[in-house]
Parts: C-alpha cells; structure tokens; sequence
C-alpha cells in the first residue's frame, strides 16, 4: 500500500494555463502514460511444438540461450521503465506489447528489478500467428481496473496457395484509468513481407476490422475514450490510416467520432520508429478518439505524444549508425540491443483540485 500512495503523488505537475481574461494562472494536473512498444523477437528458450518458435532469432543460437534471454527480458524491462517518465516519473500506466510469444515472457519483464515496483498486470491471448507471436497489455492495477477483454481474429486468405493466412488478433481491453472509462486496442498488422504493394491488402483488411472494433464501442457510447495502438506496418499517410480509419493529422479536423493520429506530423518532421535499407517509417503509433481531445481536464485527456528515442536506443557506430539498436541480426544472433523498433506514448492529464 505505501508504493500505491507513493505513486499517485508523483503524477501532479503543474502547468501555466492562459485564461480568456489572458491572465496567467498556475493548474495542477495529474498525469498518466499510455504507450506502445515493439519488443522484437521476445521469446523464451523452450520449444513449443504447437509453434514456429524454433525459427526466432534467440532458438537460432548455438550456445548461452538462457543468458542472452536473460539480457533480452532486462534490456526491455528497462526500457518499458523509462517510456515518458521525464513527465510522469513513473512508467506507463497502460502498455501494449507486441512480438511476445506468450505469457511467460511477459511475466518475466514485470519481476525484473526495474519494473516489479510498479505491480504490473498482464491481459494476454495466444494469437494464431505462424510465427508465433502475439500482442499483449500490462497495466499498472494501482492505476488501471480492466473491466473486460477480448481478441478479435483477423481472417485472412494466402491467394496464390488458397490457404489460411495466419496472423495476430487485435486485443480490445476497456477498464478505468484512475476512475475514467477508456478502451484500448493492441495492434500488429500484418508485415510488408514479399513488398509493400503485395502485403497492402492484408493491411487494409486489419484496418476494417480496427474500424469495427472502433464503431461498435462509439456505438455502445458516442463519446467512447478510444486508444487504438501498435505496430501498423504503415505509415501515418497510407490508406489504411487515412481512409479507412479516417485519422487526422489536425486536431480542428476531428469530426465527433473520428479519430487523430498525432504522429503524423511527428512523420513529415523526419521522426521515425523503425529503419529499413537506411529510411526511417513511423509503423508504430497510438490514434485516439475526439473525446479525448477536448479542453475540459475534468477528466483525463491527451496532452502530447512522442517517440520514445533515448540515445542507448539508438545504434551510434557502424553501418547502421543513427537508427534503432536491436536485439539481433541474422549475421551475428544476439548483438545485446534493444528492438529494431523505438516506442511510442501519449500522456493524459486531468486537473486536480
């Protein structure tokens, strides 16, 4: 119970806030991180038969397994505890995982050092994914009631072999983040595997099916808080973002049930979170719904996002000098980095008395 009340102390700051009079006066807000992160490749040592886990990165090693796991899980525990807390000083409240390969892993990441303070939680499905890997949230449970859960399976066809092609559910959670009502759905689309064009269709069919979760909660309520997060595998501007779901980069532009995508000018600054053949792409992002967008801090709303992109994650010699230092290359096995993916968070802050 102490850590609890520890917490919640640390998430007031203050901020200046210019009144219509134009005369300045000092607010405090509370203060909260929602956040994404790609944790590339996090599997445990143990073959599963049920799944392709022999064909990931750390199976492939010939030696020291459980030490390069070891390393692996800490490297991303460390990182998840520092996702926003310049802000906050604490970790995300809220975090969507993708690339882990079941529960275990992730229970591992919340006993680390770095993070077991925090008493995460975990919202898990196994996911049919030939690689086997799935999507998952943690939650800090002193902040964050989950209420319900459900995986929504993407059914997609392999038309050259008329075969099921097997990729990752969507993960919708709702719950109450210290006493408001949110929604919160956890994406991996499918990959750019075989090239962009040829892969568009599966994302375009990943988007419909995010576009449904979305209108089925704007219709149990119209002013639904809806975050929805992950790995795209597209940019801000591809048509799965921007026509289907409609996202906007401008905030004026938002109609009542749409949807902003604040990293869509992060993306036409140059900012990125992955790299490939020397060009950066900002795959990972958090979209979120009007009602979030609003002045009223009576109740938590967004304040501003970012790519989480401290210099340890960044590779700072050799040929991949300035983009993302990941956890292993097919050349060399484990090179003791992080993910070929930088996280991504939004804060929310509500005004306290």
């Amino acid at each position: 119970m102490k850590h609890k009340i520890i917490s919640t102390t640390l998430f007031i700051f203050t901020l200046l806030v210019v009144t219509p009079s134009q005369a300045q006066e000092k607010k405090k807000y509370k203060i909260n991180t929602i956040a994404f992160y790609n944790v590339e490749n996090l599997f445990d040592t143990i073959n599963n038969p049920n799944k392709n886990d022999e064909a990931s990165p750390i199976m492939n090693l010939k030696s020291n397994l459980s030490r390069v796991y070891k390393k692996k899980v800490q490297n991303m525990a460390m990182v998840i505890s520092q996702i926003g807390s310049k802000e906050s000083e604490n970790s995300p409240a809220i975090i969507g995982l993708s690339e882990v390969e079941n529960k275990l892993v992730i229970e591992d990441l919340t006993k680390e050092p770095s993070l077991i303070s925090k008493d995460y939680a975990i919202i898990h499905f196994d996911s049919p994914d030939e690689r086997g890997i799935d999507v998952a949230l943690m939650y800090q449970k002193a902040l964050f009631k989950p209420i319900s859960s459900s995986t929504h399976e993407l059914k997609l066809m392999d038309k050259n072999r008329k075969t099921r092609d097997y990729t990752r559910d969507q993960l919708l959670v709702s719950g109450y983040l210290e006493g408001d009502l949110i929604h919160v759905i956890v994406n991996h689309w499918p990959s750019r595997s075989g090239g962009e064009e040829k892969s568009r269709s599966k994302r375009l069919a990943a988007a419909r099916l995010n576009k449904q979760l979305i209108d089925s909660l704007q219709s149990n309520d119209p002013y639904a808080k809806i975050f929805s997060l992950g790995d795209f595998n597209d940019n801000p501007d591809d048509n799965s973002i921007k026509k289907i779901l409609n996202a906007k980069e401008d905030i004026g532009l938002v109609d009542f049930k749409g949807i902003y995508n604040p990293m869509e000018t992060m993306y036409k600054t140059g900012l990125g979170t992955n790299a490939y053949k020397g060009t950066w792409f900002l795959f990972d992002q958090i979209l979120i719904s009007k009602p979030l967008l609003n002045n009223d801090f009576s109740s938590f709303k967004f304040y501003k996002a970012g790519v989480f992109n401290p210099s340890y994650l960044i590779n700072q010699q050799g040929p991949y000098k300035g983009f993302p230092y990941r956890s292993f290359t097919y050349k060399k096995g484990f090179i003791g980095g992080f993910s070929d993916h930088l996280p991504v968070y939004v804060h929310l802050i509500k005004e306290i008395d």
